[in-house]
């Protein structure tokens, strides 16, 4: 977590958790990270698609942060065609 940088409007990020249930029973959990859509403004944001990307730097943070508090940490498989994208640019999420 960094202090917001001035100029920088970083985009909106909302969790959606779901269910996959087969034959009325829950097959499985499916959690997805999508981009609040609704904040971009007209003539500027609309020609730009954004894929949030996980790069080898942020997993092995997220490890790091997790063993200094000593919280759990769970495996997933996660399905994507956008996983290992580089950006050009800095991107900010809230």
């Amino acid at each position: 977590m960094v202090p917001r940088p001035s100029g920088k409007n970083p985009i909106g990020v909302k969790w959606i958790y779901s269910q996959k249930n087969a034959k009325g029973e829950v097959k499985r959990y499916k959690a997805m990270l999508v981009a609040k859509g609704y904040s971009h403004k007209h003539e500027i944001d609309y020609n730009k698609v954004f894929a949030l990307v996980s790069r080898l730097e942020t997993i092995r943070l997220i490890i790091v942060t997790t063993i200094q508090h000593r919280w759990k940490i769970y495996q997933i498989d996660v399905k994507s065609a956008f996983l290992n994208g580089v950006l050009e640019e800095e991107v900010y999420i809230e």
